[in-house]
């Protein structure tokens, strides 16, 4: 199992390349299910979870042609209509084939999923929502089996905003029959991109970026070129680490109007920025200044990076309380942080946490994605050797985060 060895203390200086958005590209690869016709996409990032939902895509017999960084889809051969508990597993994102496939194909057979232990997540809100579409669905053995004959558009409203929940009847109301309303919609940039690219597919989807979206069905959709927005949590994450670690970087392919939350409180923190349009100069030269806050839905601060401002704080000058509202289970990196010499203690669902001019190297073990990067983080701030294990979590969210960081000064390399 591969591990990260950081020697802490460098400050961090040069030019890092922004990828595309995880959380983007996982339901738009989803949609080459939609339809028989070519979907070229790219800006498509190099990550784990991205290799496991191609290959999840192509045992459909979904066609899959990767270059790099481009993924051209054709779904004129899809004969399988199930995915299978072998590659769900590790990845609860696979749940969006669910709402593609019965759409065009009118059954599915989809294995409940896995993913980072960060809390239940429950998939109810997919299935209530394409039960309103007129699904009939039973979960037998772990899987959730799905029929209808021809989804009808009607008006759902979700007990709670849930993104994939959003993103999953998002695609199946493009091919259902007459108008879908969906109501107390996700809003995140993520979100957007989908939608943009169901147009360009020749959907017609109304409030677009709005928590009301207004789908009219179409018979059909056809291929499509589009890139994958750029990866707003991973730029946060670096400017999070220049933050704690000090020095001047400036990150490029970045997305700055979708981060308006986490860079407010970067300001704060004390970070010091010159925006373009798709550029961002981060400059930190001083201990950080602590920052409260609490995790909300877009347009807040996202949970997403909860854990790496928290690794901020850890070495900030005062105290600060961090309050998390979206999932359950998501400040197992405390305990971790803590063995580097943090001060976080934690009661119920909010963290308080009192910054330490110091923290000392010492082996970790990663949680969960945005925790690894969270530990991370705080092994460049931290004076000494810090082994960060279990970086499996790491390559399922951020492209090559070593390769990066290293271009840029800081003394971190992968052991296999």
């Amino acid at each position: 199992m591969d591990k990260l060895l950081i020697q802490g203390g460098k400050r961090l200086s040069g030019e890092i390349a922004i990828s595309g958005a995880k959380n983007a590209a996982l339901p738009i690869l989803c949609a080459g299910l939609l339809t028989a016709g070519d979907l070229e996409l790219s800006n498509v990032p190099h990550l784990h979870d991205v290799a496991t939902m191609l290959k999840l895509l192509g045992q459909t017999g979904l066609k899959v042609d990767q270059d790099g960084e481009r993924v051209t889809l054709n779904g004129s051969a899809i004969t399988k209509l199930e995915a299978p508990y072998e590659m769900v597993k590790t990845m609860r994102a696979s749940i969006l084939v669910l709402g593609p496939l019965l759409a065009r194909f009118g059954e599915a057979k989809v294995s409940l999923p896995g993913g980072c232990a960060i809390g239940s997540r429950p998939v109810d809100q997919h299935i209530k929502g394409l039960q309103a579409l007129g699904a009939e669905i039973s979960i037998e053995g772990g899987y959730i089996y799905a029929k209808c004959k021809k989804l009808k558009g009607t008006r759902i409203v979700t007990d709670m905003i849930t993104v994939t929940g959003t993103e999953n009847l998002l695609m199946a109301a493009t091919l259902a029959e007459g108008e879908t309303i969906l109501e107390n919609a996700a809003r995140e940039p993520e979100v957007t991109d989908l939608a943009h690219l169901l147009v360009a597919m020749g959907a017609r989807i109304e409030g677009i970026g709005s928590d009301r979206l207004v789908i009219q069905g179409v018979p059909e959709l056809h291929g499509a070129r589009h890139a994958v927005i750029s990866d707003r949590i991973e730029a946060a994450t670096f400017l999070c680490a220049v933050a704690a670690a000090g020095g001047d970087i400036t990150l490029r392919n970045t997305r700055t109007d979708i981060m308006d939350a986490a860079l407010d409180k970067l300001r704060e923190v004390g970070l010091e920025m010159t925006i373009g349009d798709n550029w961002i100069r981060a400059q930190m030269n001083r201990r950080p200044t602590p920052v409260s806050f609490r995790t909300t839905e877009y347009p807040g601060f996202p949970t997403d990076m909860q854990a790496q401002f928290m690794a901020v704080n850890t070495v900030a000058d005062g105290a600060s309380r961090v309050t998390e509202t979206i999932f359950e289970n998501r400040f197992m990196h405390v305990q971790e942080m803590n063995r580097l010499g943090a001060a976080i203690e934690t009661d119920g669902n909010t963290a308080f946490i009192k910054g330490v001019e110091q923290l000392v190297g010492a082996p970790v073990m990663a949680t969960d994605l945005r925790a690894s990067a969270s530990l991370v983080i705080a092994a460049l701030a931290a004076r000494g050797e810090t082994l960060v294990d279990r970086i499996y979590h790491l390559d399922r969210g951020y492209d090559r985060m070593e390769v990066k960081l290293s271009a840029v000064g800081a003394d971190i390399r992968r052991i296999k």
